[in-house]
């Protein structure tokens, strides 16, 4: 199997200015990491960074909020986007607070099948952040902050 055609799980920690990724194997080891910055460039940036790695599915943290643009964008080229619940306090305390922890548990958590929620993406997602300052795009056009 050639290095592109490798089959990788992606995380991310989102958050309002920044994004952190990590992409593991199938296996689950640690590949790499990297923060990106939250906009359409920096996702566009994530998303070939991630694919650079292989094939891609992408755990996403807080797809109703923080990670919703990001998880729009990922969704429309085709890649398949898990909701990714933020760890649990007691593991937090366990592991500590990290964003490459965070973007790592959140890759771990879809590869193992512990993560399988549904992206709050599509036209509700548009409804919703149409009203509060956001552009409602189609998914094919990602939206931009104004």
């Amino acid at each position: 199997m050639t290095h592109a055609a490798r089959e990788i799980t992606g995380g991310v920690d989102t958050h309002g200015l920044t994004h952190h990724a990590a992409v593991i194997d199938q296996i689950g080891r640690h590949l790499a990491d990297r923060k990106f910055p939250a906009g359409i460039r920096g996702y566009r940036d994530l998303l070939d960074w991630m694919r650079s790695h292989g094939e891609l599915t992408v755990g996403v943290e807080g797809t109703g909020a923080y990670g919703a643009e990001l998880a729009r964008v990922l969704t429309a080229t085709g890649v398949t986007v898990t909701d990714v619940n933020r760890p649990d306090r007691k593991t937090r305390r366990r592991k500590g607070e990290s964003d490459p922890i965070d973007a790592y548990a959140a890759a771990t958590a879809v590869l193992c099948g512990r993560a399988t929620g549904v992206p709050k993406v599509g036209t509700a997602w548009s409804r919703r952040c149409g009203s509060c300052g956001w552009p409602a795009a189609a998914p094919s056009e990602p939206a931009t902050r104004q």
